[in-house]
């Protein structure tokens, strides 16, 4: 009897003995956090280019144009809920199935899912945090956008008076060196390598998956449209993230 893709799909994951899950902005659109490459997303409200990595770290102007935008995009972040794909990548892991959790998302739902941080890796950044960029210094988001909130343009830091930036990867800015190596060195050796909601089109996350296979791993997607690397896919299961991956999950158990 031929089983359906997500029949398919589930028995790899069932039978893996090490799982690899990348996730994309897809899990997240079903949080109320739209694509932001996507039409109505953010980049298509602002020029991308204006808020490269060497802008926000020369212009002191850029950097109040920044924190003025981010009044619009922060709440939407810092309000979202994980929703069924996320509380499913959860499932995964408290069933000792899963090894890790690679994400391009920046909102940190894996986490307050009940992903162990450990087992997550944000390879580019998170928005909860930010950094200043000379001595170091970590605060939480909620602490520095209060005071973008209270009127202060610009924020610096408290500490030496050095430039804060949110931890996220922004344009123009190199990706983080542990963060990459690692998500690579899990890609390299799952047995199954795990899509949900990625279009597999930016770099170099859509190479982890292609890595994956190279090392000989069976390769599942699941996302609503195509990707460049469905050829390469074992199984590729046509869905919203939520619905697909609660189906797959009650299958384990089946």
């Amino acid at each position: 009897m031929l089983l359906s893709p997500i029949e398919r799909a589930s028995e790899l994951v069932s039978l893996a003995r090490n799982l690899v899950v990348l996730t994309g902005a897809g899990i997240s659109t079903e949080s109320g956090i739209p694509d932001f490459r996507s039409p109505g997303g953010i980049w298509t409200k602002y020029d991308p280019q204006e808020f490269t990595y060497q802008n926000f770290v020369a212009s002191r102007a850029h950097r109040e144009r920044y924190w003025q935008m981010s009044l619009e995009i922060h709440p939407m972040l810092a309000g979202a809920q994980p929703n069924d794909a996320h509380r499913a990548v959860a499932e995964l892991e408290r069933r000792g199935k899963l090894r890790a959790v690679i994400t391009q998302n920046i909102d940190g739902l894996h986490q307050r899912a009940g992903s162990s941080r450990g087992r997550v890796i944000e390879i580019h950044g998170t928005a909860l945090a930010v950094v200043c960029l000379s001595c170091g210094d970590r605060l939480p988001r909620e602490d520095v956008q209060a005071r973008v909130q209270a009127g202060e343009a610009v924020p610096e830091c408290r500490e030496c008076g050095g430039i804060l930036k949110p931890a996220t990867v922004s344009f123009g800015q190199a990706m983080p060196e542990r963060e990459t190596e690692l998500a690579f060195a899990h890609a390299e050796s799952a047995d199954v390598f795990l899509v949900i909601g990625s279009s597999l089109v930016v770099h170099p996350a859509a190479y982890l998956p292609v890595r994956a296979v190279e090392a000989g791993a069976k390769l599942v997607i699941v996302n609503l449209d195509e990707t460049p690397c469905d050829p390469m896919a074992t199984v590729v299961v046509r869905g919203k993230a939520g619905e697909t991956m609660s189906t797959l999950v009650a299958a384990l158990a089946a």
